[in-house]
């Protein structure tokens, strides 16, 4: 996968789409299969923004039962069907218990009954799906010991039990994503990050093309498209303001929707909903308030969703000690015996989502629920733009599908049948991956860690060989970085492979270096040294990036540069579900 500006400057594509976040890689995806010429251009890296920074959930629809939304239920439970389909390396069932008390909305009784309409609504869940450990098993209730036994620490004051049911959990968000963006250019995609978007090309009540700023070199050029999807997320609706002069109506509201990831591992997999301080005002029939979310996340706990309205520019939000402070508050309010502090948090991870209409000041916020597809000659008069705004990570392959029918008729062409719900992506042909994993630690992977290889297996699935290629004569790339997990091949391979042009690149998106924790100086020191060589860095240039790297964890909260990777060795943080 390279960066050439030079074709996309000398070629006229069918679909020009702006934006390499989720949605617009899936979108790049499904045209591309579908026998299109597509340029994916992106500002930033691919997948820098909300996209890498998402609370890890593939949802399944189970919240939408209190809004009767089936529309949404079996939208989300299709798609997450998909990506655990498609993609059974970087998805995976995820158990969550919901604990029960009394006989009310609190009680097994209610959950109950939305466990068996939900499972019903669900019935083909896992049509396709030869993996048993990717399989959604149907909703049960647990006895009160059995909830006990998972989280021992649960307010036993009238606990009769609890509910489990499953979602799906994402391993690496970034990595889900140019997994997609892989597969988008090999079937002939082409595709640039660092590439900016600053105005559409127009001619007379067309759009023909978009201008775009190389952001690594400074040129500017064109990039010529019969059609251009404006899927630029949160960034999208700007975009036409600066490039055309139009405003939507009504102007999206966006959500900052943060989590944290705290050092604590759980001794089940299973994540624990925890009762917040707010209500959905949008629910014809809920408990007594939403649900936080703790969900155990390789070795350490992912906390959250909060949301706030953000009504800024897109990139610039932040999340503050104290909010963080408050975010800690309302889980200790909730599960006491947690007992978490700000020492915990080792990263916060936040971005922007279309959010529902919501008065000012209001504590009881209504999410956004469709994603929009609007066409830009209903909405304007001008031919050849589409936007697409998504609302949720889950459903951006479904999005795509969808709107590619609109594409194709702006064309003047059929649309050939979608695939992607079942076709895997680049590194998705491993088979069951228990024993994908297994075969790997025993054999290519010999000697290491296991910690080494369930990240190799997850990350690169089926393509894991092009990885341990780039240290063929180099043996020194198949250790570890420090105290981190990650190869330095993976390094080399990011450049190589991956179109990785900073530090930041491969820190945050193409490895796991950065994504739970500050990995420690000498982790960050032995990649910046490789990647110097790789793409020929000045002693200058490698501080440079080691700096702003530094600069970033700090902007995420990371509390110390070389804690004990091993969240046992921290002083008095048990893991949630077992005692202190």
């Amino acid at each position: 996968m390279k960066r050439d500006l030079a074709t996309l400057a000398n070629q006229t594509f069918d679909l020009v789409v702006v934006g390499g976040g989720i949605f617009g890689i899936t979108a790049a995806y499904d045209a591309a299969l579908r026998g299109l010429s597509v340029a994916l251009l992106e500002q930033g890296d691919f997948a820098h923004a909300t996209s890498a920074n998402s609370f890890r959930i593939i949802h399944g629809g189970i919240r939408y039962l209190q809004h009767a939304d089936v529309y949404r239920i079996r939208e989300s439970s299709r798609e997450r069907s998909a990506l655990l389909r498609v993609a059974p390396h970087l998805a995976e069932p995820l158990p969550i218990l919901i604990p029960t008390y009394g006989h009310g909305k609190k009680g097994k009784e209610f959950l109950a009954a939305g466990l068996t309409v939900y499972d019903l609504l669900t019935a083909d869940r896992n049509r396709g799906q030869a993996d048993p450990e990717r399989r959604i098993p149907r909703g049960r209730l647990l006895s009160r010991s059995e909830a006990l036994a998972l989280y021992p620490d649960l307010d036993t004051r009238g606990l009769t039990g609890g509910a489990l049911f499953s979602d799906g959990q994402m391993y690496n968000p970034p990595r889900l994503a140019l997994s997609f963006l892989r597969s988008a250019v090999a079937a002939g995609c082409v595709a640039a990050n660092y590439a900016q978007v600053t105005s559409f090309l127009r001619r007379g009540d067309r759009v023909t093309g978009v201008r775009v700023t190389d952001r690594l070199g400074g040129s500017e050029f064109d990039v010529q498209g019969r059609v251009v999807l404006n899927a630029a997320g949160p960034w999208a609706e700007s975009l036409l303001g600066e490039g055309l002069g139009w405003r939507p109506q009504p102007h999206g509201t966006y959500s900052r929707d943060a989590c944290f990831i705290v050092r604590r591992t759980s001794p089940h997999h299973t994540a624990l909903a925890v009762p917040g301080q707010t209500r959905d005002p949008d629910a014809i029939l809920s408990r007594e308030a939403r649900h936080l979310f703790l969900a155990p996340w390789r070795d350490v706990t992912l906390v959250g969703t909060w949301h706030v309205v953000h009504k800024s520019r897109p990139g610039d939000f932040r999340v503050t000690d104290a909010e963080l402070q408050a975010f800690i508050d309302e889980v200790n309010a909730s599960y006491p015996a947690l007992g978490l502090t700000l020492d915990d948090v080792t990263l916060w991870n936040a971005g922007l989502v279309l959010f529902g209409e919501n008065t000012e000041g209001a504590t009881n916020l209504s999410y956004g629920k469709r994603s929009k597809i609007m066409d830009h000659a209903e909405e304007h008069g001008v031919e050849g733009l589409i936007t697409s705004i998504g609302v949720r990570w889950t459903t951006a392959r479904g999005v795509a599908e969808r709107t590619m029918p609109l594409v194709f008729r702006k064309l003047g062409r059929e649309a050939p049948p979608c695939t992607t719900a079942e076709r895997p992506v680049h590194g998705g042909a491993i088979g069951a991956f228990a024993s994908f994993a297994r075969d790997l630690g025993a054999g290519p992977l010999a000697g290491h860690e296991d910690r080494v290889v369930q990240s190799i297996a997850h990350n690169y699935g089926s393509e894991y060989g092009r990885v341990l290629a780039c240290a063929a004569g180099r043996p020194e790339l198949r250790a570890t970085l420090g105290r981190s997990h990650v190869l330095g091949a993976e390094v080399a391979h990011a450049v190589r492979e991956e179109m990785a042009h900073t530090l930041g690149d491969v820190v945050f998106r193409r490895t796991d270096m950065g994504t739970a924790r500050h990995p420690g100086a000498a982790a960050l020191e032995g990649a910046a040294a490789i990647l110097a060589d790789e793409l020929g860095w000045s002693p200058a240039e490698r501080e440079r990036q080691l700096e702003e790297v530094d600069a970033a964890f700090r902007r995420l909260g990371a509390r110390t540069q070389d804690e004990p990777q091993d969240a046992t060795a921290q002083g008095g943080a048990h893991a949630p579900g077992s005692r202190p």
